[in-house]
């Protein structure tokens, strides 16, 4: 690469990190949070279990709210690319604790570092569907690392009252100023201890359908629903 290229990179993760904080930090405070039944996910990582968030990408930015909601640190995984070098430090002044990788860079390496995070900390978040979709399809990382951490899965549900929707592949939003953000926790779902394909395939799929379901039937701006806990920044 050359010697003007790493020069912009390296003026972007050193000089904009923390100003996109900032700015994503104000803009945050001005939307109005309520989270539901995240007390099954403290309630098992108090028992010493462990747990693995799934979202979808299009609902990542509900992300911000989940390591001041938890108290804990949360591990997720960033590509290696000089783009997740931004995202990196970024996510790390949000609270979450980022492992470098994706499925076709450094995946493997990054996969095994969540699982032994998982055992100090005991959670970790995971992108199902990214980071290039297709939209609402969840890969099988998923399932791979909650079977080899013994850990539980929680489908988180993002719900925004009035959200931007970008032009992208998974239709990506960003709640507007002032306007409220559901953020519910899935019931959390336990895998085998042993699974042969079949058995990891049908978990993939149940899985899959519980957050769709989640999102079709269950949104409280189009179906009605009470928000139980106000959450402030």
């Amino acid at each position: 690469m050359s010697l003007k290229k790493e020069t912009k990179f390296w003026l972007i993760k050193h000089f904009l990190t923390f100003p996109t904080y900032y700015i994503i930090n104000l803009f945050a405070r001005t939307i109005k949070v309520t989270y539901q039944n995240h007390e099954a996910i403290t309630d098992l990582l108090n028992e010493g279990g462990r747990v693995v968030i799934a979202s979808w990408h299009q609902r990542f930015f509900g992300g911000f709210y989940i390591p001041k909601i938890l108290r804990r640190p949360i591990s997720i995984m960033i590509s290696q690319s000089r783009d997740g070098d931004f995202i990196a430090g970024v996510v790390e002044r949000i609270g979450w604790v980022p492992v470098r990788g994706s499925g076709s860079r450094g995946g493997k390496e990054a996969l095994r570092t969540l699982v032994d995070d998982m055992r100090v900390n005991g959670l970790t978040g995971h992108i199902v569907d990214g980071p290039t979709g297709p939209p609402r399809v969840i890969k099988p990382g998923l399932i791979s690392l909650a079977h080899l951490a013994g850990a539980a899965i929680c489908p988180a549900f993002v719900f925004y009252e009035r959200p931007w929707v970008f032009n992208s592949w998974d239709r990506f939003m960003v709640p507007k100023p002032f306007s409220r953000v559901v953020l519910r926790f899935g019931s959390l779902i336990f895998l085998p201890g042993a699974m042969d394909s079949e058995r990891f395939e049908s978990y993939r799929q149940q899985v899959e359908q519980v957050m769709r379901d989640g999102y079709e039937n269950d949104d409280p701006f189009v179906n009605g629903g009470n928000s139980i806990q106000r959450f402030a920044l």
